[in-house]
């Protein structure tokens, strides 16, 4: 059972940048890939971004060019740099991670809150 815990989340004002951390409790060679999600008051949980064990990434249009995500394998560790934030982005942020090529994500972390105001 692999756990995944998510830092890096707080409150930040428009434009400003923040760097999320999913840490996680096993090797990450064993994982195949692993995603970020995010879910706003209100709003159904959407995919932001996800990057695979051969580093292909994937990103929603709505953050392209803004967010970067990156594998850190000595560190067990994916992360999610986010430049130029706006109020929108403003959600829970969830790690979620899968074995398989395919599939749904089957590990997920607990979340860590990112707030956008001025």
């Amino acid at each position: 059972q692999v756990q995944l815990v998510e830092s890096g989340g707080g409150l930040v004002q428009p434009g400003e940048s923040l760097r999320l951390s999913c840490a996680h409790s096993e090797s990450i060679g064993n994982i195949y890939f692993t995603g970020w999600f995010r879910q706003a008051p209100g709003k159904a949980r959407e995919s932001v971004a996800g990057i695979s064990r051969h580093n292909n990434t994937i990103y929603a249009d709505s953050v392209k060019g803004r967010f970067t995500i990156s594998r850190d394998n000595p560190k067990n560790t994916v992360y999610l740099q986010m430049n130029n934030l706006k109020p929108e982005d403003t959600a829970v942020y969830y790690c979620a991670a899968r074995e398989s090529i395919t599939g749904g994500m089957k590990y997920w972390g607990q979340g860590t809150q990112v707030t956008v105001s001025s």
